[in-house]
């Protein structure tokens, strides 16, 4: 029997105005959308999709995240057992804007107790991301008054656990402004690692718990497998602004974010536009932490290929490296 519960934040928030969105006639189908993650799965073949389209103009967003079990393949012939939201890891990338009402509803499918930990949302934590057994469901709302990108993970202990298995998603809440540019081209990159070793048998990777907490990465990874993008380079083209949604989910590590070849023109450490930061070479985002960032490839000189890396080079050197490929230019073998 599948049990459902509910937790409503307009009975406990109405001071944050949720009442507000009735009161204002915003509560029309047109207004209104409704996503499943159980039916929507990101692509991940040949690589993760990194690139993000706008929100769209809805006011209420509801979205059913359910929780699988899945194998997939974390670096080039190297399979995993991974605990997930919506499929994949990391999880499929939600976008709102600011102001705007999220709905969740969290469905358990997988034969362990899990949960669901939003960085975006002020909601009591003990009743929104409270852990639910098997076959139940949790619904939670929030208003999302915070702009940025933030992480959401599952917060069952022990919560590193559940966190190196690969449940975690990022959320973008874009300010109501805007960000103050208009970008051409815009990518998520979630940068996480996993600590793995072979089975009995050599062949499907199975959890090092040891190494988990010593930090001893096995692999450190952009979108959830290793060195994905140097393999199939995201394309821009030249004179194009180039935003990026840059999320940490660790569970340990911190990222050192860095673009060779250019620098940042813009980096949001938060998701005020007026707090940014120029002419910025690396940013530091720590686990559990998010930020964004800008860049422009520039007309005359922009055309070839770009390496983005954590420049942790210990860690770059266990997956985190991609490409971004400007214009036509070829693919030469890259050092980093």
């Amino acid at each position: 029997m599948r049990l459902r519960i509910i937790v409503s934040a307009i009975a406990l928030a109405g001071a944050l105005g949720v009442a507000g969105y009735v009161g204002k006639g915003l509560a029309g189908p047109d207004r209104v959308e409704h996503t499943d993650f159980g039916l929507v799965r990101t692509a991940t073949d040949p690589a993760y999709v990194a690139a993000v389209s706008p929100a769209t103009d809805a006011a209420i967003r509801n979205f059913r995240i359910p929780i699988t079990h899945d194998r997939i393949e974390i670096a080039n012939g190297v399979e995993y057992e991974v605990w997930t939201f919506g499929g994949t890891v990391p999880g499929p990338v939600i976008r709102v804007r600011e102001g705007d009402l999220v709905r969740i509803t969290l469905a358990n499918e997988t034969p362990m107790a899990h949960s669901i930990d939003f960085h975006a949302a002020r909601i009591p934590m003990d009743k929104a991301f409270r852990t639910i057994v098997p076959g139940e469901e949790l619904e939670f709302e929030f208003i999302a008054n915070d702009p940025g990108v933030y992480m959401v993970h599952c917060g069952t202990p022990p919560v590193l656990m559940h966190i190196m298995q690969g449940m975690y998603l990022p959320i973008i809440v874009d300010p109501k402004q805007g960000w103050g540019t208009e970008a051409d081209k815009e990518f998520v990159f979630v940068q996480s690692e996993f600590y793995t070793e072979a089975d009995e048998a050599g062949q499907l990777q199975r959890p090092d718990w040891e190494a988990a907490q010593k930090k001893d990465a096995s692999h450190v990874v952009f979108n959830g497998r290793a060195f994905q993008y140097k393999e199939h380079p995201l394309k821009v083209e030249v004179g194009d602004r180039v935003r990026l949604f840059v999320v940490n989910a660790g569970p340990s590590l911190r990222s050192d974010f860095h673009i060779v070849g250019t620098v940042f023109d813009r980096v949001y450490p938060d998701g005020n536009p007026d707090h940014v930061l120029e002419s910025v070479q690396t940013w530091q985002v720590p686990a559990g932490g998010g930020a964004v960032f800008e860049t422009v490839f520039e007309e005359g000189g922009g055309a070839g290929v770009y390496a983005f890396v954590t420049h942790a080079f210990a860690d770059a050197e266990k997956g985190a490296v991609g490409l971004i490929k400007v214009g036509d230019a070829a693919v030469p073998a890259m050092t980093h």
